[in-house]
């Protein structure tokens, strides 16, 4: 699972990059690559709170060590600084309405240069937005809609012969309020997700149960974070994923880990991409414009590592002979001891009719002495010997005192 998290925290970081207006906090004191500037060149631009509120004529200055260099900000609020040695580590720093700002230590690259920004005001801002949530929190919720913003994903690594999905979506509401959306927002997985649940950070408003994920309103200001994990079992090389969502979505990104031959496509992609991982995981990467709400997502994927049914089938086909098996030996040792049993009491009941013929005629003087005690004495052997065996084939108390002999 590291590498679906790897690869969430790279994409988060390229959309971020490529957005016209990145959250300034992600970016605040950073050194971005820039291949685009004149080599050993850095620009540091100064704003307020947000990108785009440039402050120009401010004073910038980077140090290393005891030295350093000083350049004052243009209309864009970009100072620049030239032909500084390759490989050498910088900071930039300015004060504006009284705040020192710092950036992250840098080193200028070999070709190339670096962009570097800081932000004032970031602390005020913050405050600002929090006072700002906690009004409209208060207030009472108005009747709205919500979307799947653009950093809504859906990520797909392969366990065995089954596909762990990552649902990572983030349901935004633009409106200075709650919303309420008339109900729940109600997204009915795949009828194949299997173990669906929810991960750690996802709101708690979020439940799943089955393969139904619920999200309660009302929807808060801003994004509400939901996170979702189920799998998907296959037993052929090729599968088609469909997801139906009851909101719109401003941007489609699917990621699959790259497996042998693997394809991946969709008539809602507009392009497909390689991305590693640090840890050199390769995902396929397809995305493309928004889809309205109630549109179905559909994502084909071919040539699907398969793992040959014939092992598993032969387990099975093993486990049902041996308890066929052992259902046929338990009928049939059943059956033995039944046919035994009547054997020995038949011979019982022979016997006890003999023993009794042989006291009739001792009374009535036709048999005495040592012929009779030798008569009865091999009967009353016989029948102990017959009554041990009655014995060791019932093994043990027949309940109702069923087949207990007279």
């Amino acid at each position: 699972m590291r590498g679906v998290f790897v690869l969430l925290t790279l994409l988060l970081t390229t959309s971020a990059m490529a957005q016209q207006m990145p959250d300034p906090s992600l970016i605040n004191g950073k050194a971005i690559p820039a291949p685009e500037l004149a080599n050993a060149t850095v620009t540091v631009r100064v704003v307020r709170e947000n990108i785009g509120n440039d402050v120009a004529q401010q004073l910038v200055k980077i140090t290393q060590g005891s030295v350093s260099r000083s350049a004052t900000t243009d209309d864009q609020g970009r100072a620049q600084f030239k032909d500084l040695p390759a490989g050498s580590s910088w900071r930039a720093e300015t004060t504006v309405d009284g705040e020192s700002l710092t950036s992250d230590p840098f080193t200028v690259p070999a070709a190339g240069g670096l962009r570097v920004i800081l932000v004032a005001g970031l602390a005020r801002a913050a405050e600002q937005k929090k006072q700002d949530e906690a009004k409209a929190l208060e207030a009472p919720p108005v009747k709205g809609t919500v979307v799947f913003g653009g950093d809504t994903r859906i990520l797909m690594q392969f366990r065995a012969d089954a596909l762990q999905v990552f649902y990572v979506l983030d349901i935004v509401n633009n409106a200075r309020n709650r919303v309420d959306i008339g109900g729940p927002l109600i997204i009915d997985l795949p009828s194949n997700a299997a173990g669906a649940g929810t991960l750690e950070g996802s709101s708690p408003s979020a439940t799943v149960n089955g393969s139904r994920l619920t999200i309660v309103g009302p929807f808060a200001p801003g994004t509400t974070s939901v996170q979702v994990g189920y799998q998907l079992r296959y037993d052929s090389s090729n599968l088609t994923f469909q997801q139906k969502w009851p909101a719109a979505i401003e941007q489609v990104t699917v990621g699959v880990q790259k497996v042998g031959n693997l394809t991946v496509s969709s008539p809602q992609f507009l392009q497909t991409r390689d991305l590693s991982t640090d840890d050199g995981i390769v995902f396929l990467i397809g995305s493309g414009s928004s889809l309205p709400a109630g549109s179905t997502l559909t994502v084909n994927l071919g040539n699907l590592p398969i793992q040959s049914p014939t092992p598993r089938y032969v387990a099975l086909g093993l486990a049902a002979g041996v308890v066929a098996l052992g259902i046929w030996l338990s009928v049939s040792v059943r059956q033995q001891r039944r046919d035994d049993r009547r054997t020995l009491t038949s011979r019982r009941d022979a016997l006890l009719r003999e023993l009794e013929d042989l006291e009739k005629r001792r009374r009535a003087g036709s048999v005495g002495g040592e012929r009779y005690a030798s008569r009865r004495q091999r009967l009353i052997s016989d029948l102990e010997h017959i009554y041990g065996e009655l014995d060791e084939a019932g093994q043990g108390p027949q309940g109702g005192g069923e087949g207990i002999a007279a």
